[in-house]
């Protein structure tokens, strides 16, 4: 978990001129700089918890992003990470039941504070497919490989199909049918924190 989480950190920073530019377009356009600030700290963070079991680094991602995003993304993202924590246990290693739930966990956290459903143009339409395609791979009884290439697959999909949506939630909303046409910002840089923990997870089990 530790080096995928570090893969986050990387893709954020990489991506935050393009994170700033959507939200640029139907936003404050500082999305994207927000989040590198703030996995920049995560990423400091984890270089002094070398070791810990997956539910104490996933802790302090998640206290970290709470105190250095603000506003709405800073809650939600924060609570991600905290609820990915709750679900993981004193776990070392992850299975696909275990990631499972870990990500409902996340999902509900996310639904709970943020009440944004599908098709209202934000990270949900990235994570729930997401979500949906890890149970799916579990009832299956799909290597976790495979389940975490699909799990990548539903939330690049997901994250593109904002494009023909309204927004309904934010400041976007109040630009109604002008959103359409753009890809939501967070719905991005959920897709890019869900890719690069698949990435980062399919290496450690290849490893």
């Amino acid at each position: 978990m530790h080096h995928a989480l570090e893969q986050v950190c990387d893709v954020i920073e990489e991506q935050k001129t393009y994170l700033s530019e959507l939200d640029g377009a139907i936003g404050d356009g500082d999305h994207g700089v927000n989040m590198a600030k703030c996995f920049r700290e995560v990423k400091k963070k984890l270089s002094t918890n070398q070791g810990k079991d997956v539910q104490s680094i996933l802790k302090d991602v998640g206290m970290v992003v709470l105190n250095s995003v603000g506003g709405a993304m800073g809650a939600l993202y924060g609570t991600f990470f905290l609820k990915l924590a709750q679900e993981a246990g004193g776990r070392s290693e992850l299975h696909l039941a275990d990631l499972v739930l870990m990500f409902q966990a996340a999902e509900k956290g996310i639904l709970d504070i943020g009440k944004a459903k599908l098709g209202d143009k934000t990270l949900i339409d990235t994570l729930s497919p997401a979500v949906r395609c890890l149970e799916k791979a579990e009832k299956e009884s799909r290597f976790l490989s495979d389940a975490l290439a699909d799990f990548q697959e539903a939330a690049k999909k997901g994250m593109e199909s904002t494009k023909e949506m309204v927004a309904k939630m934010g400041r976007a909303s109040r630009l109604g049918e002008r959103t359409l046409g753009h890809q939501d910002a967070g719905a991005t840089s959920c897709y890019l924190i869900l890719r690069s923990m698949a990435i980062g997870l399919t290496q450690d089990v290849k490893t």
